[in-house]
């Protein structure tokens, strides 16, 4: 009997949105002016960069908000012109954010978000069902943090990341002839991020932060074999089917500059530079406690699969201009790339070259603020030839995104 193929999928979702990398939905505000991170208006700033804290104009500062994500991935095989897209739900990543100045050069903060989720959902029959059919990610982060005033005009601090997230996939084995369901919803994993802030006269704002790799380990992970029962034996699951696995798994280093500069007093310019270190996630290690799910001759409960990231960055430019003292505007554009060549695509995880862009308004009310954003993702299509998977074909995608946040800076 072949050996059943297990995809990257089950742990590239626990910590992925659309592709292997962070999707960037952390702030309304920020969202408008392509996700730049150089404001520490209110708490929202402290996702980005914990030092942002001790510039907030208020002891005690808030920030909640959340998005809507309408995406769609259509494969076509160019040689039999078969074509497929997928029919996803919509995502809806949330953030909440607390700061609050203990002292004049003491900030406490929390930050609490959803980096990294989505739904992916393919036909049940189309080509790549022996890769995927359908999954679903979601992962939480939650971040308590410091931030400490050095001088009038720059900050450092420093942020704990506890990650939990949780991942359900189903694809066809069509050799057994039926699915394999890979299920996990206690993966778990540890982090942290550093940063400075500076302000070195009124009119500029420099923001530098570091966030660091997250190991996922997934040590309770299920997996569901819905096949006869008259191949369990052979496969070596239970009498349900099933069988335990284990995995790890990098959510890499990133790197952010972000600078942010008043022209006038109306009108401020913002730009971000990211980097992030995907080329050590190379290959992923899946390990069966006693399924035949493996592609290794010596261990065939173990399957390693070929990732083959590489770095990968984004630029990011932004502006907001103040209609009236209680409107702002705000435009911006974005371009994100790929971590993975064409001859590493893979449709559980889908990701293209993305050039965003974004806008939104924001209203002050006193001490209150409302944000309004949204975003057109124009991803470049890509040719696929992943021999690993024996899978080719042309990929194209698109995508939404609106947000609604609120904001309160009090005393």
């Amino acid at each position: 009997m072949k050996k059943i193929l297990i995809s990257t999928a089950l742990l590239a979702g626990v910590l992925s949105y659309a592709g292997g990398f962070r999707v960037s939905l952390q702030g309304v505000k920020q969202l408008a002016m392509a996700h730049t991170s150089a404001h520490a208006e209110d708490a929202s700033v402290t996702f980005f960069n914990p030092a942002g804290m001790s510039f907030i104009p208020s002891r005690l500062s808030v920030a909640a908000g959340g998005f809507g994500i309408s995406s769609k991935v259509t494969y076509q095989n160019p040689t039999t012109l078969e074509s497929y897209s997928t029919d996803n739900p919509m995502g809806t990543p949330i953030y909440a954010a607390v700061a609050y100045k203990v002292l004049d050069n003491l900030s406490l903060g929390f930050n609490f978000s959803t980096p990294y989720g989505s739904t992916v959902e393919w036909p049940d029959n189309w080509a790549g069902k022996e890769i995927v059919q359908n999954i679903e990610l979601k992962a939480f982060y939650f971040q308590p943090m410091v931030s400490v005033k050095l001088s009038p005009w720059v900050s450092v601090g420093a942020s704990y990341i506890y990650a939990k997230g949780s991942v359900d996939w189903t694809k066809a084995v069509t050799q057994l002839g039926g699915t394999l369901n890979l299920k996990d919803d206690k993966a778990s994993g540890h982090g942290f991020g550093l940063g400075f802030y500076f302000r070195p006269e009124d009119k500029l704002d420099i923001s530098i932060a570091y966030r660091s790799p997250v190991y996922m380990n997934a040590d309770k992970g299920k997996a569901t074999f819905n096949i006869s029962q008259a191949l369990y034996s052979s496969v070596k699951v239970d009498a349900n089917g099933q069988d335990n696995f284990k995995a790890v798994l990098p959510l890499v280093d990133e790197y952010t500059i972000g600078v942010t500069y008043k022209i006038t007093p109306k009108w401020q310019v913002s730009g971000d530079f990211n980097y992030y270190g995907w080329e050590k996630y190379n290959k992923l290690t899946l390990d069966f406690e006693n399924a035949l799910a493996g592609n290794q001759v010596d261990d065939p409960t173990k399957n390693v699969t070929p990732k083959n990231f590489h770095n990968s960055k984004a630029f990011r430019i932004g502006t907001q201009y103040m209609i009236t003292d209680k409107i702002a505007g705000r435009l911006g554009y974005y371009h994100d790339e790929s971590p993975y060549s064409d001859d590493h695509f893979s449709p559980e995880t889908p990701s293209f070259d993305a050039n965003v862009i974004t806008g939104g308004i924001g209203f002050k009310l006193n001490r209150l603020g409302v944000d309004l954003s949204g975003a057109y993702n124009f991803q470049k299509s890509r040719d696929i030839s992943n021999a690993f998977y024996n899978f080719y074909g042309q990929a194209k995608a698109k995508a939404f995104y609106f947000g609604l946040g609120l904001s309160y800076n009090a005393f």
